[in-house]
């Protein structure tokens, strides 16, 4: 991890040494009414800040409606307290970089940045359901409407934030809210800090906090994530040289109506070398660490710990799959989980959110961790140490039932969407774990608060499993770990 280090140490002295000249948006002549479109006023200071050289462009207090603004090299946004940019409700005003329509749109730039204490809103709401109406009124093309979940498609809902190919990028200090879509997508971009800024919008559906796409030496510190669907979110998109690699995120508060940190789902490429760390977790709707490859990626030399994750749905999945037929099967290998905390709720945790995750369709009792990969495919070197998990049980036969007996009716749903329920109900209340090699576990602790009647851990077609200081309490099983075609196993309760 000394490239990491190395690499935020040069971007420190690129963003202490950059003289930057300020251009005051007024002097462009935007309006702070909260209702002049400002987007050519705007695109102006930028430019010229660019072509002299660089700067800042300064917003001050007031509210500036704009449609989407291109950012060039060397220029950076910089709202000063109570000055919000406001997005139109208007999709005709938003373009695109290739695929994605965005509010803030920088393609290609280096140097960049959006700083200050003021606010971007992006009245995601209103501007979702104007392009649902148009859908409607025959102006939209049906292949940009999802008539399963009666709305436009990601692609037809601007972003907040799109960055493609860009270098040496500061986000710091602001705040941003109300997204149509996700919030801000970083996709195949080099040496980026994110620091001190507020995320909260669950005004539309795919609100994703943060998405960083097959990007490089990034740093998330010191944020608050309170979104409607992933918190911070990396992907991968493209196979080949493309993945995300050096990857640090840490001091982190998230609130998630669907995982608060996850490594996928879309995982062409992978993730390497990422550290993921002092990270608190409350009201998330699944799971408060999602670790995912089933789009060929390869998953490799990751470590998250110190994570305290309360009124979660889920405490942690881990999924190897083949959703692409096509493509070979990726890998997820040496995975350290350490310093965990989580207490797994009852009751569905994202009562409070205005946008909610859909409610499963079938009947089934409190999930447990689930570490699984697939036939032939295998995970390999998992290692859990210091982890407490409190679930609440209540187990039901009457609700869902896997009997012990049937363990091979559980699916293996190779080619499905990978998520913590995707199996229906499972046979331990605790932890299951299938196709997996050197898993070990030290000074773990789970336990019930009330009965359960399925054993604490199952184990199947697992090859090396070392477990040492287990504790297993609220349940008085006399075979609360059941292990099925396992080899070489050594467990052993802590006394």
């Amino acid at each position: 991890m000394n490239k990491i280090a190395l690499t935020f140490t040069i971007l420190l002295i690129w963003s202490l040494s950059f003289a930057a000249k300020d251009y005051n948006v007024l002097k462009f002549g935007a309006v702070a009414d909260g209702l002049t479109l400002n987007t050519i006023a705007i695109q102006k200071a930028i430019d010229k800040a660019h072509k002299k050289g660089g700067g800042r462009i300064i917003f001050p207090a007031g509210k500036f409606l704009t449609g989407s603004i291109i950012l060039k090299s060397n220029v950076t946004l910089h709202l000063e307290e109570n000055a919000i940019l406001l997005g139109s409700t208007e999709v005709s005003q938003y373009q695109k970089i290739y695929k994605w329509m965005g509010l803030i749109l920088a393609d290609h730039s280096k140097n960049i940045g959006i700083t200050g204490q003021g606010t971007i809103d992006g009245q995601g709401r209103a501007l979702a359901l104007g392009i649902d109406s148009l859908f409607y009124a025959g102006q939209l093309d049906s292949i940009h409407y999802s008539l399963k979940d009666k709305r436009p498609i990601e692609i037809a809902r601007p972003l907040i934030i799109e960055f493609y190919e860009c270098e040496n990028i500061k986000i710091t200090g602001i705040n941003i809210q109300n997204g149509a879509c996700w919030i801000q997508r970083y996709a195949r971009c080099r040496n980026l800090l994110i620091d001190k800024i507020r995320v909260i919008s669950d005004a539309y559906w795919n609100n994703d906090g943060m998405d960083i796409v097959d990007s490089k030496n990034v740093r998330i510190t010191n944020c608050y994530v309170d979104t409607g669907d992933d918190g911070i979110c990396l992907k991968s998109v493209q196979r080949g040289q493309y993945f995300c690699d050096s990857i640090y995120i840490a001091n982190c508060t998230v609130r998630s109506s669907a995982s608060a940190i996850k490594l996928g789902t879309i995982s062409y490429g992978g993730f390497r070398n990422v550290v993921i760390e002092n990270i608190k977790v409350f009201d998330t709707f699944r799971s408060a660490i999602a670790i995912e490859s089933v789009d060929g990626g390869i998953i490799e030399n990751v470590r998250i710990e110190n994570i305290t994750a309360t009124n979660t749905g889920n405490a942690i999945f881990v999924r190897l799959g083949e959703r692409r037929k096509k493509w070979p099967t990726g890998e997820i290998k040496n995975v350290l989980l350490k310093n965990i905390r989580v207490d797994v709720c009852f009751e569905r945790p994202d009562y409070a959110y205005d946008m909610r995750g859909p409610a499963l369709p079938f009947f089934h009792n409190i999930f447990p961790i689930s570490i699984t990969g697939v036939p032939d495919h295998i995970i390999e070197n998992i290692r859990l140490e210091n982890i407490e998990i409190t679930y609440p049980g209540r187990g039901n036969k009457a609700m869902a039932y896997a009997p012990l007996h049937r363990l091979d009716d559980i699916p293996e749903e190779v080619r499905a969407y990978p998520e913590f329920s995707m199996f229906g109900e499972l046979p331990a209340w605790g932890f299951y774990v299938r196709h997996v090699t050197d898993f070990s576990m030290k000074n773990v602790s789970i336990k019930i608060k009330e009965a359960d009647y399925r054993p604490a851990m199952v184990f199947d077609d697992v090859k090396k499993v070392e477990i040492e200081g287990l504790v297993i309490e609220g349940d008085d099983k006399v075979e609360p770990i059941i292990l099925k075609a396992v080899q070489n196993s050594n467990i052993k309760f802590k006394k």
